[in-house]
């Protein structure tokens, strides 16, 4: 779905219902919208002037160690919760959502030089506010997914992931369950929103000027899931 330039305090729904309609979109029980997170914390206003920002002496020598923007690098500081490294150019932090991810999602891609975007504030909150938006524009049960493409240890390549979910059940859990030949399931828990997620990247793309998706013809479990639940807690962590 193809939208104009997102400008804050735009109506993101408003602007997903015109596209929908002009591209004569037939909105069934349990579909699901994929929304890049970048035009979600455009349209909340989730932008910083780099110019506002004074970096410190320790940013300015990392900045030129690695061709950065030092501007950038105490807006990584001040939006995260804790700085896990910085390895190769990249800081790794965990933000104040929970997620481990580079630079803590701070990007200054697509957006005007001389500015970064952040994440959501609340990614779910926002994804549950346009749920019930577009439930009301279409009036039938659909769900969205706030996505972000972020890296993984140990696999080459980025892959779009789930932020922001409502309207849906983030997790299909299958302990408990026999497999084919009879074995019962003991660690099995898909991580549904995700692959949701990665697939609507598939037709979002990253030059496409295509920042949101319809998933249709899904077998979506309708519940009042959370991104919040595909974040692991840390004593069931192995990598932290």
């Amino acid at each position: 779905m193809g939208l104009p330039e997102v400008a804050p305090g735009d109506d993101l729904a408003r602007l997903l219902v015109e596209a929908a309609q002009r591209q004569r979109l037939v909105l069934e029980q349990g579909d699901v919208f994929v929304v890049a997170q970048k035009v979600v914390s455009k349209a909340e206003g989730r932008i910083v002037r780099l110019d506002s920002i004074k970096p410190s002496e320790r940013a300015e020598q990392w900045a030129a160690e690695y061709q950065k923007d030092p501007r950038a690098i105490p807006t990584v500081a001040v939006h995260d919760d804790v700085t896990r490294g910085v390895e190769r150019g990249v800081i790794i932090a965990k933000t104040r959502h929970g997620f481990v991810c580079a630079n803590a999602g701070v990007d200054v891609s697509n957006v005007p030089g001389g500015t970064a975007l952040l994440l959501p504030e609340n990614p779910d909150r926002s994804a549950s506010t346009l749920q019930e938006q577009l439930v009301r524009a279409f009036g039938v049960h659909v769900a969205v997914i706030i996505s972000d493409t972020f890296g993984r240890p140990w696999r080459e390549g980025l892959v779009n992931v789930a932020l922001g979910v409502a309207g849906m059940m983030p997790l299909v859990d299958y302990r408990g369950q026999r497999d084919t030949h009879g074995k019962m399931l003991q660690a099995t828990v898909i991580a549904l929103a995700d692959e949701l997620a990665a697939a609507g990247g598939l037709v979002m793309g990253k030059l496409n000027r295509v920042p949101a998706a319809v998933l249709q013809g899904l077998a979506m479990s309708q519940g009042k899931g959370s991104g919040r639940d595909l974040i692991r807690p840390a004593e069931r962590d192995l990598f932290r």
